[in-house]
């Protein structure tokens, strides 16, 4: 080894901190974790907030939501699932969820560093029995954020809350979608009711605020394909599981670029996209999914793109005693707000 390097690291490096760093970007990152005299928080103290930002339930209360740029909200709700109840608890395993960023490896940035982000609590529900009642609590609460200027990025609940925020943010103009899911979540009525966990994509594209000619489903599968022909019929770009393998990641990147365009869209990630040999706590699981580093990867490559929102749902953690599946949900919310941190920064 040539001995004047290994003399300017030991000069540089024998005695230094674990928060010295030169790189400008890793030191955004260290500034949030690390106090002044380099000592951190312990990772399993104090109050559990989502993706570990900044608590504050008073900013929905506030008419420009107190200056946020990203808000970052938990919709504990699951009265529309139609197999395995328990997303309803999602929000809270996510947010106990320890040491999600901050720094974003393959973008070069710490999110929370680069946009104002705060975890502003749960969407508040006039009952815990209504599933009519609480669709329209969501709308209601969305719709201020929307006013607001605010973008927001969800943990559910299950995949209805989708519909009412997507009313929210599309009443101006229907939006684009690319939705990762097992399941096109196209299906009609279901037993007198249109509200389900299987059909918010329908009723948006009904209802004038969803784009069916600019949404993409991705590593959809499973038995329940005959209910979906709503997603062909109205012009939607739907890609199988299977089909990833064949098409390759970046060409199924790029498709899905080339279906958004330029305009607008929302991000709705299902965690059983996911094969439930990585999230288990689902409520309804399906072999043959994606792995967690495809997720990623196509999450990644949404670069540049206009997001306006985005959602994480159906963590059912009652399911997984190895919490991995509510490790995965915060990641890929990570992933999102990621994104947002990009288009800031390019804007």
């Amino acid at each position: 080894m040539d001995q004047d390097k290994l003399a300017a690291l030991r000069a540089r490096y024998a005695n230094g901190r674990s928060d010295a760093a030169d790189d400008p970007d890793f030191r955004k990152a260290i500034a949030l974790i690390f106090s002044a005299d380099g000592r951190r928080a312990f990772p399993y103290s104090g109050v559990s907030t989502l993706l570990d930002a900044p608590y504050r339930p008073d900013a929905p209360n506030l008419p420009d939501y107190g200056g946020l740029q990203v808000a970052l909200v938990g919709v504990p709700m699951d009265l529309a699932v139609t197999n395995r109840a328990g997303s309803r608890l999602g929000p809270r395993a996510v947010r106990a969820i320890e040491r999600i960023g901050p720094y974003h490896h393959t973008h070069r940035l710490a999110p929370l560093a680069e946009l104002k982000v705060a975890d502003v609590g749960d969407v508040p529900f006039r009952s815990r029995y209504s599933l009519p009642d609480s669709i329209e609590d969501i709308e209601t609460f969305y719709t201020k954020l929307h006013a607001a200027g605010v973008i927001p990025v969800s943990i559910g609940g299950d995949h209805s809350i989708s519909y009412p925020i997507l009313r929210a943010l599309g009443r101006d103009r229907p939006v684009g979608l690319v939705h990762i899911d097992a399941h096109c979540d196209t299906s009609g009525e279901l037993e007198g009711s249109r509200f389900h966990h299987g059909g918010p994509f329908r009723q948006a594209v009904l209802d004038g605020v969803l784009d069916p000619e600019r949404t993409i489903q991705i590593g959809i599968r499973g038995s329940a394909e005959m209910l979906y022909e709503f997603s062909y019929t109205s012009g939607m770009t739907v890609i199988h599981a299977e089909e990833i393998d064949c098409l390759g990641l970046q060409a199924v990147i790029a498709k899905a670029r080339s279906v958004i365009g330029d305009g607008p869209f929302y991000l709705s990630f299902d965690i059983d996209a996911l094969d439930p040999a990585y999230t288990p706590g689902t409520g309804t699981p399906e072999v043959g999914g994606l792995t967690p580093r495809e997720a990623q990867h196509i999450l990644r490559g949404l670069t540049g793109l206009n997001l306006i929102g985005g959602d994480v749902v159906e963590v059912a953690p009652q399911y997984d005693p190895t919490t991995v599946t509510a490790q995965i949900g915060a990641m890929m919310a990570f992933e999102i707000v990621s994104l947002l941190a990009l288009q800031a920064r390019q804007s």
